[in-house]
Order: C-alpha cells, then structure tokens, then sequence
C-alpha cells in the first residue's frame, strides 16, 4: 500500500459519513476530464480520434471547481488528453487543493520540465504519470519513441523539486509478467509514492482493438505480475482491488464511486462507457439505470476488471468491517474461504 496516511483518513471519514447517511451510491474519486487534446495518439486511447471541435473544447475552473464540490468525492483524478496542455490547469489544481481534495494529476510528462514551475507541492497533489512498461513497451504503446526516457527524467525531476510521484500503468494481452515486476522495482528505485496498474478496457474508439484483455486472461496475467510481490513495491491501490485482480475476489462494479465530469457533461455510467451525458451530479446518481450494467448484463461489462468500476467496490468492502480495516493494514490475514463483504456481494478469498 502506498495511499498516504492523510487521504487514506479523508477517505475512511466520507466513507462512514455516507454510511451513517444511509447512502449507497456515493462518490470516492471524481474522474475529471478538463480536455480530450493530446499531444500522443496511444493505441490503446480513443481520446484523440474525437473531431477537431471537440478536441477545441475546454472545462473552465469554475467547472471543474464546481463538480468537485457538487459530488463531494475527497480525491480527484484529472485525466484527459494531456493535461498539462490545459492553460488554466495551475488554477484548476489550486482551488481544488484548496478544496482539500487529494488531485492526481496524469500525464505522460512530455511538457512536465516546462510546466512544473507553475505548480507547489502539497500533501494534496501528485503527478501521475503514464508509463506501460519498460522502454520498448511502453514507447510502442504511446506509439513514439523517447516518450520513456522523457517520462522517467519528468520523475526525478518531479522528486528533486519535492512534489508526490505516482504513475499509472495499463496492461495489456501479450504482456510479458516479467517485464513489469523489474518495472515494478525500477521504479521502487526511483522512489516512485504509489504505483497505479489497470487492465485495459476495449474502447471504441481505440486504433488497437487486438489486445485487450478477457477476463479470464486478466486473472492469469496479474497473478503472475503479483504473486510473490516484493515488499517494497508500492501500489496506491486497496489491496482487496490487487487481490480481485488477481481472481481471488468477486466484486460487482459499483460505477458511481468514480464518477466522471468531461467536457460533455456527467458522463453515463462511467468513465469508460459514454451512454449519454447529463447536467448535474444528481442527475448522474437519479436518472442512470444501473442495474442495466455489470457483468451479466451489458455484453461491454463482460471482460472489464478496471480500476474506476471495482476499485470503489474494493474500497468499501476494506472499510465494511473491522476485521477487513485491520487486514487492509497489513494486520493480519482472513483464514476463512467465503465471506461476505460490506455491499452484499461475495468475496472469495483464498
């Protein structure tokens, strides 16, 4: 685990405010998409194929102030596009730290050197950056090459100026597993804060439509990524999620604990699927048919095993019960072959 003390506390306290509420549908990470522009054309991202109109079109800080405010959710991850391409995103960081929101900004560090100046470190905000594997992987994934070398020089120089590291990994069929455990310690060495690790979700609109993983597939590869972990890899992820990554849990995903706010609107239901958009927040929780949704319902569902849907799953199910909260520390380890987690579903636990 690599989730510092303070947004690990922030986001335990609104998960039990919520639950003295009553409330099952809450938000824990607002997706936040301030632009679609980029300045890479990933195989895997269908961000860049939309139309040069849509490409143009920009949320403004006072959006973006206001849809952090309007879902209460304590973390904010700004994706994209790039970015650091937005003119108005040192603003859009520093009111929502403001906000006391812990922002995780992604990028692919390409104008990190450049733009760093115009940001300070704080407990509540950390670059995110975009690295799917070692130098050959990753350089064929962002279809350039150079992009390694400048994402890793974008990391300590990041480090050197005393702001949080994270990056973020998708993985993808063909993977070699040991490829990213030296990934995995390469960047331990590099005094990385969290690694972040997703398998990939077929979008649409994605030039690479051929290696995307099933879900079967997704359980065998990240068992041979994470089992026999090194203990000095840090992942900024529940390790409930890392176990259901690899098979050793079953979640339903609980979309609306990442909501995600782009230029279109609030998209339905998630961040990956774009089955429409509406004006508010509210609008999102009331008026999204999710029971239309899951694996077992929506043939798209089927093989997804992605951060933004199981994470929040995860999460809730580490919170539901002492036991798990002291587990989830590292405290000690469930003995038993089924139980029930927090929302209902069952868990499987080896």
């Amino acid at each position: 685990m690599a989730i510092a003390w303070r947004q690990g506390l922030s986001v335990g306290s609104h998960i039990f405010r919520q639950k003295l509420k009553r409330n099952d549908k809450y938000a824990l990470v607002l997706m936040l998409e301030p632009l679609f522009r980029c300045n890479l054309e990933c195989a895997g991202c269908g961000k860049i194929q939309y139309p040069e109109d849509i490409l143009k079109k920009r949320l403004s800080p006072d959006e973006c102030e206001k849809a952090a405010l309007e879902c209460g959710a304590p973390v904010v991850s700004i994706a994209g596009g790039e970015p650091l391409i937005h003119p108005e995103m040192p603003e859009i960081v520093r009111r929502l730290v403001k906000h006391r929101r812990f922002v995780y900004l992604c990028t692919n560090a390409l104008l990190l050197e450049r733009r760093m100046k115009d940001y300070t470190p704080s407990p509540y905000f950390r670059f995110s950056i975009h690295l799917d594997g070692l130098e050959e992987t990753h350089d064929k994934s962002v279809c350039r090459k150079g992009v390694f070398k400048q994402a890793v020089e974008g990391i300590k120089l990041a480090k050197k100026a005393g702001f949080q590291v994270s990056t973020n990994t998708t993985i993808f069929l063909g993977s070699d597993p040991t490829e990213f455990r030296r990934m995995f310690d390469f960047l331990t060495d590099l005094g990385v804060d969290g690694m972040m690790i997703s398998p990939g979700y077929a979008y649409e609109k994605a030039p690479d439509q051929q290696h995307f993983l099933k879900r079967e597939e997704t359980k065998a590869l990240f068992r041979k990524i994470l089992d026999n972990a090194d203990p000095r890899w840090r992942f900024n992820h529940s390790s409930f999620f890392l176990e259901f990554l690899r098979g050793e849990r079953d979640y339903r995903c609980t979309a609306w604990g990442n909501p995600t706010r782009n230029v279109f609107g609030w998209q339905k239901p998630c961040y990956l699927m774009s089955d429409g958009y509406v004006n508010s927040y509210r609008e999102l929780i009331e008026e999204t048919d999710w029971d239309r949704y899951g694996t077992g319902k929506d043939p798209r569902c089927a093989d997804c095993m992605v951060h933004c849907g199981y994470e929040p799953t995860a999460v809730s199910d580490a919170t539901g019960s002492f036991r798990n909260m002291l587990r989830e520390m590292g405290w000690g380890r469930e003995e038993e072959k089924p139980a029930v987690s927090s929302d209902a579903e069952l868990v499987r636990v080896r």
